[in-house]
């Protein structure tokens, strides 16, 4: 069972801009109701810090302290980082989102992928969130092995027609991608650490580099995947019993290779290191506050244009089959590697603009642009929800609705649309 340990107020630390105040409050809340065991909360607002919260043990077994530099395994928070890499491209001219995916990978044509664009793969359209090939951990780091995997994969419905959450595979067709496209040929990691990490001081990694002071990192306190079936409640039921299934798309989506099927793998230092750039990002809330709030506010430290945030900003170009995911089993909405605001799923401001993926387990990072906001929750305790864990939603309300006067909706038990008015 999922550990839980009492931490004491004194161990929560940080501090926030003044009127701020209820997102602490709402941290401190979380440790003291026990919910935590260790965690970091991040704002940005108009290009500046105004909240840098983190508490707790990074490790609950050894009582060893969360510090201000700790980094976190953030799961399919991931996502959203590195597909700003894919989105610096596309800001350079060297990137088309509605051109095909072969014109620059054209092996990647083969079982019926050529008409594939990428706008369809990153917005999980493509059919391939399962890769047949059985993998090991010393393919994942832009080996020719995973190259043909991934070109060889056959479509699972056709592409287009139906989205399904390439729970793992997407960062894969990413760095492949972003290797055929930029000059230098670098995969997805290294790309990312020299392009956007360097840039921003990022403390964010995706492939752990040799010789990092291990202990810097949280320990993930995961869960058996037995356990899900006790927290219907929080999973949905169809994901929870698909994921049981092995033989179903929603299990092997996340079990090729099998290890990074087990949540606690990711405390494993090989996982850690290999490039799985859907899956195993470490790095601090801080730096992905950072990283959203830069594309919030015109991503002009990172060199994205106006129009590459336009395109991010727009509605996402559902499938035209409908948005029922065959992998998660429920309504999602999904746009260029990012997830959008749906009727399940509402965060940043209600105009929809806003982007950005949650994690296994209840971390969550998002860009605002209405508002100028990235905001980022991780944490080492995971919980059962796919999206809204009650943790990181009790820091999202403060913030939108207390302190930025955002008015909210959330689904109440029936699936009704629940109305809060902002503070006045």
């Amino acid at each position: 069972m999922v550990l839980k340990v009492h931490v004491p107020a004194a161990m929560v630390h940080g501090d926030v801009d003044e009127g701020y105040g209820p997102v602490a409050d709402a941290f401190r809340r979380n440790f003291a109701r026990k919910r935590e065991i260790g965690a970091a909360c991040a704002v940005y607002r108009d290009g500046r810090k105004v909240v840098d919260l983190w508490g707790g043990y990074r490790d609950g077994t050894t009582r060893e302290p969360w510090e201000r530099d700790t980094m976190v395994p953030v799961f399919s928070t991931t996502k959203g980082v590195s597909s700003t890499a894919v989105a610096l491209l596309h800001s350079r001219g060297l990137l088309d989102y509605d051109e095909r995916v072969a014109a620059y990978w054209p092996e990647f044509a083969a079982a019926g992928k050529a008409d594939v664009t990428v706008r369809q793969l990153l917005s999980h359209q493509a059919g391939l969130s399962v890769i047949d090939k059985p993998l090991t951990l010393a393919d994942l780091t832009g080996s020719p092995a995973l190259a043909a995997a991934l070109a060889e994969q056959r479509p699972a419905w056709t592409p287009g027609e139906r989205h399904g959450y390439h729970g793992t595979s997407l960062g894969w067709y990413e760095s492949e991608l972003i290797s055929r496209i930029d000059p230098q040929g670098r995969h997805l990691g290294r790309f990312f650490a020299d392009e956007v990490a360097a840039p921003l001081a990022l403390d964010f990694h995706v492939g752990l580099p040799a010789g990092t002071d291990r202990r810097r990192i949280a320990r993930i306190h995961g869960f058996r995947t037995w356990e899900m079936m006790l927290h219907v409640n929080a999973m949905p039921p169809a994901f929870a019993f698909a994921f049981a299934n092995p033989r179903s798309l929603s299990a092997r989506t996340f079990g090729n290779p099998r290890v990074i099927g087990v949540p606690d793998n990711i405390n494993r230092p090989d996982v850690q290191a290999a490039e799985i750039p859907a899956v195993n990002g470490i790095g601090s809330a801080r730096s992905i506050a950072r990283l959203y709030g830069e594309a919030a506010t015109g991503g002009a430290g990172l060199g994205l244009t106006a129009a590459t945030l336009d395109e991010l900003k727009r509605p996402a170009q559902p499938p035209s089959r409908g948005l029922f995911d065959q992998v998660l089993r429920l309504p999602t909405q999904y746009s260029l590697g990012y997830v959008k605001p749906f009727p399940a799923f509402r965060f940043g401001s209600a105009s929809g603009t806003a982007f950005g993926t949650m994690g296994l387990g209840g971390s969550f990072a998002f860009a605002d642009p209405d508002t100028g906001t990235g905001f980022a929750y991780a944490m080492n305790r995971t919980g059962f929800h796919l999206w809204d864990d009650p943790r990181e939603v009790a820091l999202r309300d403060a913030l939108f609705t207390e302190v930025l006067g955002e008015a909210r909706q959330r689904p109440d038990a029936t699936g009704a649309r629940a109305r809060r008015r902002a503070p006045r």
